[in-house]
């Protein structure tokens, strides 16, 4: 652990000295509204032909019914032209950080989109960039101290991404800078939050004086892109949970039994600070674009338990990909236009019933206890139990490709609880019974 703190602060820029200490953690509270919220990736280039915000804000009333509460934007900024990746390039090689994007429209559009989804009672966060800007930023010439060098004194590309180059966060006027930058967005158009990309790679001493300066205007939301645990220590609400995703694919292709999740699950009490809220989902713009997820990993029976794990684990707040609803099923294009084709939303009616349970109901909220529950083999079937403020939910998953044998034998667990997709309640005994193969069954008590 303290040879982890000391590279941590080694890449802050800070000195040895100051690596030997671990700073305290500075844990914000979450904003109320995301407890019992979920999150849904806009992919505006690809979600319909036009690639706007306007052509968009047509499929707000859709999202709203499905259950839909917050909508996460990928990032909306100019792109960089220099070195620019296919015919459109990265959304993530940010030109300008003030701008935006042309592509999808003008700064009056985003605006008012802004204030349509708020009238619908849902929330808007934005992709921000903050590890590297785009080839040729205005800031290449105008602050080339604001980029760290290679060996030739030439502003760095990050890891192979060449279309980019690597900020200085040694630099206190970049900090400065990009804090204005985030801020302006904030005060412009009045946003909930900010998932921030790569955030794994920028210092913690930043996000400690960022987040709180940034939250002086509203209880922002703020995800980090990592699983560090200096980032929910540095002030992010929410984090990425890659080891459980990863454990999930090897559940999905047979590689491990089911109990893979409770080592994983402990695995993360350890070493995140209480109350850290993990984004959970089967897909999203980098796993359906390089690694299928969804469509692939998680293809055919097997979304549907994976699915229902993502909305109702606990400590967790859902993810759901844009055209996962209709569903998408193949890798959407990164660097050039690949429209998704809406009309099927053949999930649309599932993952509706999931989140219309998880906003009426505090027992999914990401501060509800959680436990688990023996309900069969346990290398197969996965059951848990949420509960809070008198209110329960227990979910059985039968991760694998064959029938398994259920029998559920603590009492206060039996009765007459509500079958959530059978849209009735029904008698819960400790008689066996049999869960079809990638079956799922969620009973909600005190109903």
């Amino acid at each position: 652990m303290k040879k982890f703190l000391l590279l941590l602060a080694l890449l802050a820029g800070l000195g040895p000295a100051a690596a030997q200490q671990a700073a305290p953690a500075l844990l914000l509270p979450h904003p109320a509204w995301i407890e019992q919220g979920n999150i849904y990736e806009v992919n505006v280039r690809q979600y319909t032909p036009e690639g706007t915000l306007n052509a968009f804000a047509k499929h707000l009333d859709r999202l709203q019914k499905m259950g839909v509460q917050t909508l996460w934007f990928m990032p909306l900024n100019p792109i960089s032209q220099k070195e620019r990746k296919g015919s459109l390039g990265s959304y993530y090689a940010v030109q300008d950080y003030q701008k935006l994007n042309p592509e999808f429209g003008t700064m009056a559009d985003w605006q008012r989109l802004v204030k349509e989804i708020h009238a619908r009672g849902m929330k808007v966060i934005i992709d921000w960039v903050p590890n590297h800007t785009g080839a040729d930023s205005p800031w290449l010439t105008r602050h080339p101290d604001f980029f760290t060098k290679d060996k030739n004194g030439q502003p760095a590309v990050p890891f192979d991404w060449t279309d980019t180059r690597q900020l200085n966060y040694k630099n206190p006027e970049l900090q400065d800078s990009m804090i204005a930058a985030m801020r302006y967005w904030v005060r412009s158009s009045d946003i909930d939050g900010f998932r921030c990309d790569v955030a794994w790679n920028v210092p913690g001493a930043f996000w400690r004086r960022a987040i709180p300066e940034l939250r002086q205007a509203k209880p922002l939301f703020m995800l980090a892109e990592g699983d560090s645990a200096y980032l929910p220590r540095s002030g992010f609400d929410a984090v990425y949970p890659w080891h459980m995703f990863h454990a999930m694919e090897k559940l999905a292709a047979g590689q491990r039994p089911a109990t893979v999740l409770d080592s994983v699950w402990q695995e993360q009490r350890r070493k995140y600070p209480r109350g850290t809220i993990e984004m959970y989902f089967t897909s999203n713009h980098d796993e359906n674009s390089w690694n299928k997820a969804d469509y692939g990993t998680f293809a055919g029976p097997k979304h549907a338990p994976f699915a229902v794990f993502t909305q109702t684990m606990g400590e967790g707040v859902p993810e759901i990909y844009s055209g996962q609803e209709e569903p998408v099923r193949r890798p959407l294009k990164f660097f050039d236009k690949d429209p998704i084709t809406f009309g099927k939303y053949e999930r649309a009616k599932f993952y509706k019933t999931l989140l219309d349970l998880r906003k009426r109901n505090p027992a999914l909220a990401a501060d509800a206890a959680f436990r688990k529950v023996q309900a069969g083999d346990e290398r197969a079937v996965y059951a848990y139990v949420r509960e809070k403020a008198g209110k329960k939910v227990l979910v059985i998953l039968n991760f694998s490709a064959k029938p398994q044998t259920i029998s559920v034998k603590e009492k206060a667990l039996l009765g007459r609880p509500y079958n959530l997709f059978m849209y009735t309640t029904e008698p819960l005994t400790s008689k066996p019974w049999q869960i079809e193969p990638w079956g799922y069954v969620v009973y909600e008590y005190g109903r």
